[in-house]
């Protein structure tokens, strides 16, 4: 899988990060007949929850903010479907980790140039069934050999998904989790993960009415180069109370004072940034009501030609022509103002600081 994780679809096969390979939401396969999955919930993937054999015809299942991989075994892809569900209780929705959007391709990469190696896996288990058959028999040697084909089978997948987290784990620099944040840097955040949400799950986004492929490239790279300066910012804050709570004389205190002035201004400037991610949201949001209207007005304009059979039927023709007219230029209407409305979607769009 070389997409990166604002991709909609998963491979059926294979193990994903969670906000690194995969966005959290609702997915779909066509038919899992006698597949299976695996959601590895908690930190670190500590609880595992997962379903076989799936029964034939679709799958829909959830992938939660708070999952930390997804393992599946499917004859088809995944596709998403829908946003997270919001906690039942009303609470705020659980931040997902966040990584770099050029991470999983570099990792992709790494792994792949090992991958002509994995042949040696099953010829290691049945040199060791020659080996081993003088002394213990020929059902030694079978039942190496009946090893050798399950490792043939089954260690491309398993060795990949080893490998990959094994780079993961040396470039933990690449990516945060909720952990690497304050609470005043986890507000922010928030509000850059449910701006970017919105615009990538709202309906003008999805068919294309704004601009689905920078979207793809852009809203990643800003909620990475975001979430990297509010974890730089949360530690700094850190380690400033530590300081102030070690040392609290006027001199320690006057040495700070610029340091927080700066710190403050650092704030202030990632917060207009946040901003503007959630003007652009708004304007996401605002452009769907007006195309949902839209095709409101549209299912109505199908029906209308029964009404003028009715009208026909009953009364002059020129009574219906009234009625013809308006629904036309209602829809005229309904239009222009989705034009006007994808066009400060995009004008809230330009606003973004160019990634970096």
């Amino acid at each position: 899988m070389t997409r990166g994780a604002w991709s909609d679809s998963i491979p059926g096969v294979g193990t994903y990060f969670v906000g690194i390979d995969v966005a959290p939401g609702r997915y779909r396969c066509d038919d899992g007949k006698g597949g299976w999955w695996v959601r590895f919930t908690g930190p670190g993937g500590g609880d595992p929850v997962g379903s076989w054999p799936l029964p034939p015809g679709p799958t829909v299942i959830e992938i939660a903010r708070t999952d930390f991989a997804f393992e599946t075994h499917v004859s088809t892809s995944w596709q998403r479907i829908g946003a997270p569900s919001a906690p039942a209780d009303g609470s705020p929705a659980e931040l997902r980790p966040v990584a770099d959007p050029a991470l999983r391709a570099e990792l992709d990469t790494i792994v792949g140039r090992r991958r002509p190696l994995m042949w040696l896996a099953p010829l290691t288990v049945l040199a060791l069934g020659l080996i081993g058959s003088p002394l213990l028999g020929s059902l030694w040697l079978i039942g190496l050999g009946m090893l050798a084909v399950l490792v043939a089978l089954g260690t491309p997948s398993v060795s990949l998904d080893l490998r990959r987290a094994r780079e993961l784990e040396r470039r933990r620099d690449r990516y945060l989790s909720p952990e690497d944040f304050d609470d005043d840097g986890r507000e922010l955040l928030a509000r850059v993960q449910t701006a970017v949400d919105s615009v990538r799950d709202s309906a003008v986004n999805r068919e294309g009415l704004l601009d689905a492929v920078d979207n793809a490239v852009t809203l990643p790279r800003q909620e990475w180069e975001i979430a990297q300066v509010l974890a730089k910012q949360s530690k700094l804050r850190t380690e400033q109370a530590e300081m102030t709570e070690a040392a609290a004389i006027p001199e320690v205190e006057a040495a700070l004072r610029p340091l927080r002035d700066k710190l403050d201004i650092s704030v202030e400037a990632v917060t207009r940034r946040v901003e503007a991610l959630e003007r652009y949201a708004e304007r996401a949001r605002s452009a769907d009501e007006v195309l949902r209207a839209q095709r409101h007005l549209e299912a109505i304009a199908e029906k209308a030609h029964e009404y003028d059979e009715l009208l026909a039927d009953t009364v002059r023709d020129d009574l219906a022509l009234p009625a013809i007219e308006r629904l036309t230029d209602q829809g005229d209407e309904l239009l222009r103002t989705l034009r006007d409305r994808l066009a400060k979607a995009a004008e809230a769009a330009s606003e973004l600081p160019p990634p970096r």
